[in-house]
């Protein structure tokens, strides 16, 4: 059941990514031949305006085949010194246009997300979280390692903010401190009723990409906390707001895999997310129908911004290389040559495949050791 409430949200996700697609195609005149909720073998079907709309067996997503998109292969087999295409086609249409529709998927799982962190705030919600007072973890567990402890900190100190931000629960201290590894922090104290600063390098835990700062709560300080409820215009600040900290993060995320991490435990594979998506859900409604909306969004709104941000990498094979070649072709006011395109391809396809194997490695990893 995990998996089948995790494989129904991922497909969610890439049906709303493909109807970005299929919607800009229409406006921008391109002939959509088929728009299929689902994948594999079709079930039912139905023609309607030059479309053949369809429902398929497996429930991945779906896809939006839209007319032309094998131009490009036509023309490399003709050899061809540019991609032709009629008027009505994805490669027949201006540059710009074709641009637009390659922007459109990834917006969609943008708009998603916002959309998300906006239903969340209209929502509110109540979580439960341990006070600002932290002892060093050390102490606890000698075999472990603190940079706080390291830095002058004591057990029963009270962070009270972190680079200038104030802190008001440990949740936020840990997401602020998982978020920034391997960076000076400047943090905040009360101890016996006065003012300390610290500032303290964070550890990068090579294993997961996160950052550590050897710290525990006080799991007696555990009390609920209201997220409130926003109005309509609040609830829109709310929704662009965390998506662009979804973006920022996503970001940060990216270039921390370049500093040592284990690749195969950093990046989850598609396995690995769906099998947490599906957790989320199913541990989110146990605990109520309200707890189990806003986890599940807050789930589904990570991952579609990170697949927005994802898919615009100028990367050949994804949309922010289809992006990158319009931009191309309307700069240069004339068609590239799709043996150029071809071999450009292959550096995309290889990037993937590698990017793929360490996410397939790293989940057989990870449910091995589970």
């Amino acid at each position: 059941m995990t998996f089948v409430l995790g494989i129904l949200g991922l497909g969610f996700l890439v049906f709303f990514h493909e109807l970005g697609h299929f919607i800009a195609a229409r406006i921008f005149g391109v002939k959509v031949e088929a728009f299929s909720i689902g994948m594999g073998p079709v079930l039912v079907h139905r023609t309607w305006k030059e479309t053949d709309y369809r429902i398929s067996l497996i429930p991945l997503g779906g896809y939006c085949a839209m007319k032309g998109e094998k131009d490009f292969q036509d023309a490399m087999e003709k050899n061809l010194k540019e991609i032709q295409g009629e008027k009505d086609s994805f490669y027949g249409i201006h540059p710009l246009k074709r641009l637009a529709i390659a922007f459109a998927g990834p917006f969609a799982n943008f708009l998603f997300g916002f959309l998300a962190f906006f239903t969340i705030a209209i929502i509110g919600y109540t979580y439960y979280s341990a006070g600002t007072k932290v002892s060093m973890a050390d102490e606890i567990y000698p075999e472990l390692y603190s940079p706080a402890h390291n830095a002058g900190m004591e057990s029963g100190d009270k962070i009270l903010s972190l680079n200038g931000t104030a802190v008001n629960d440990f949740s936020e201290i840990a997401a602020f401190i998982s978020t920034h590894p391997d960076e000076n922090i400047q943090i905040e104290v009360e101890r016996e009723d006065k003012i300390l600063f610290f500032n303290v390098k964070t550890e990068l835990d090579k294993e997961t990409g996160i950052g550590k700062l050897g710290i525990v709560s006080d799991p007696e300080s555990v009390v609920a906390h209201e997220y409130p409820r926003h109005g309509f215009f609040g609830a829109c600040k709310e929704g662009f707001v965390q998506s662009a900290k979804i973006i920022a993060l996503t970001g940060k995320s990216i270039r921390i895999l370049f500093k040592g991490v284990n690749l195969t435990n950093a990046v989850s594979g598609p396995v690995r997310i769906t099998s947490i998506l599906g957790t989320t859900v199913k541990q989110g409604f146990a605990a109520g129908f309200k707890e189990g909306v806003v986890s599940t969004l807050e789930f589904l709104a990570l991952i579609s911004i990170s697949l927005f941000l994802t898919n615009l990498l100028p990367i050949p094979v994804l949309d922010g290389g289809l992006i990158l070649f319009a931009l191309i072709e309307f700069l240069a006011r004339k068609k590239i040559n799709p043996k150029v395109l071809y071999y450009i391809q292959f550096v995309g396809i290889f990037f993937i495949a590698l990017l793929f194997i360490f996410a397939i490695t790293g989940d057989i990893i990870y449910f091995l050791k589970k």
